[in-house]
């Protein structure tokens, strides 16, 4: 199948990586909105198109890989390029996912395209997870624990306070509660209970380091319902130490069964990983897989994963899933 990319910052080039290591996949263009004289990529042969330049694609691409942010790209990105291609997004303003779907399956019915949003592992691979365990476990507790992680978002925030040069703030689960859950117990917590957050800056010379420091652990929603550390560096250790994007957590759902709820039962899933973008970029391929499949069946509108039969992801066949798979 031929893959556009749309979009090309980190989560494009964790995508290209991804197509690279499918061998049904050929990565047929990226579309940038910069000069795409300007941009270089690491396949060879694969043109560099203009988003403007994009309608000429058309009857060229069979799954667009949509590489927005969620905040302004996305929810205008998707509907639109939905009314020519199939497409697979990663939108993860989780509040907003309903009216995103909306006004994403109006356009691909329309239009007779296949579209899936809201694909990537939070959402995507833990939302997955919670629906399983929420089922196989009816009468429990979610918990979903972030990282530890950088949180591009968080950083951005800081990086805007006057005076920071750059900036990562990483997400770090609370390990107590983590094993309080783990333990069975199903205990009501708050954001300070669960997350804890390491903030890493690099200050302007001369900066005031006090004002730069309240300005982090008192804002509001991304910091001060948190136990928040600040830790200033040299822009030389941000490059040493802080120049990769890990992140990962977990999902756990404890339950009781039996007679009388004598017995406790957990169920967790864990991601720990090196890159998130990388990761990210392997789950939407995988996904791309089954956008084109459901296409070609007619099967159009919009999708989320929970849509989406587990083999319709895989490379192997039904008769070597359930050999080797089952």
């Amino acid at each position: 199948m031929k893959i556009g990319i749309y979009g090309y910052g980190n989560l494009g080039r964790g995508v290209e990586d991804a197509v690279k290591r499918n061998p049904d996949m050929d990565l047929a263009a990226v579309f940038t909105r910069r000069n795409p004289d300007s941009l270089k990529i690491e396949t060879e042969n694969v043109p560099v198109v203009s988003t403007d330049d994009i309608m000429a694609w058309k009857d060229k691409i069979d799954v667009m890989i949509i590489c927005g942010g969620s905040a302004t790209d996305l929810p205008e990105m998707t509907p639109s390029l939905a009314e020519h291609f199939n497409v697979v997004d990663s939108y993860d303003n989780h509040s907003s996912i309903p009216v995103h779907f909306a006004n994403v399956d109006k356009k691909a019915k329309e239009a007779s395209t296949t579209a899936l949003i809201s694909c990537g592992w939070d959402p995507g691979m833990f939302s997955l997870n919670r629906l399983y365990a929420c089922a196989v476990l009816p009468d429990g507790s979610d918990y979903t624990f972030w990282g530890k992680g950088v949180s591009q978002g968080h950083s951005d925030a800081i990086r805007r306070i006057e005076g920071v040069v750059d900036a990562r703030q990483y997400t770090v689960p609370v390990e107590e509660a983590m094993e309080r859950i783990r333990n069975g117990e199903t205990p009501e917590l708050t954001a300070r209970e669960k997350h804890k957050r390491e903030c890493y800056v690099v200050a302007e010379d001369g900066a005031d380091k006090d004002r730069i420091r309240d300005e982090i652990v008192n804002m509001p929603a991304y910091f001060a319902p948190y136990d928040t550390t600040v830790t200033f560096i040299t822009m030389e250790e941000m490059k040493e130490k802080h120049s990769e994007l890990p992140h990962g957590g977990s999902v756990i759902r404890t339950g009781k069964t039996g007679k009388d709820d004598c017995h406790s039962q957990v169920i967790e899933y864990k991601l720990t990983l090196d890159s998130n973008p990388e990761f990210t970029g392997s789950v939407l391929a995988a996904y791309a897989r089954a956008v084109y499949r459901m296409s070609e069946k007619g099967d159009f509108g919009c999708k989320s994963v929970f849509d989406i039969a587990p083999a319709e992801l895989s490379l192997q066949t039904r008769d070597e899933l359930l050999a080797h798979m089952l």
